[in-house]
């Protein structure tokens, strides 16, 4: 993003060609509110330090949903990095929290090991366009 007049162009035609982008790791380095209205996405990350013990803090949970507020009223799906506890996760689901991931889910995978998770995963907790990719 340091040569923003470069950039925009760019992702603009990824877009422009059905690929969607996300801002990685929002709240943190690059990721300022100057270039949300901007920038051609569809899916703001936020950032694992703003997630981690949530739950149990009544500010950051405040944090947390002016984030998802201001995600959704961009229109971007809002996930959640570094989810690791049953509370953060219910606690985020609660504020509107479009997704989540971290640990408490998954670690990372291989492939074939990521197809038997979904396989084996209830079919009402996968989206309706992967019914038949995964069952």
């Amino acid at each position: 993003m340091e040569d923003a007049q470069r950039v925009l162009p760019v992702l603009n035609a990824l877009r422009d060609m059905g690929i969607q982008l996300s801002i990685d790791d929002f709240g943190t380095g690059y990721s300022s509110l100057a270039y949300l209205s901007r920038l051609p996405v569809s899916e703001l990350k936020i950032d694992r330090s703003f997630v981690a013990g949530a739950d149990l803090q009544p500010s950051a949970q405040a944090l947390l949903r002016t984030i998802i507020d201001l995600g959704h009223s961009l229109e971007m799906i809002v996930t959640a990095e570094g989810v690791e506890t049953p509370g953060e996760l219910a606690m985020l689901a609660e504020l509107g929290c479009d997704q989540a991931q971290g640990y408490l889910i998954s670690k990372p995978m291989d492939p074939t090991a990521a197809q038997r998770f979904f396989a084996a995963l209830p079919r009402e907790l996968l989206p309706s366009w992967q019914h038949e990719r995964f069952v």
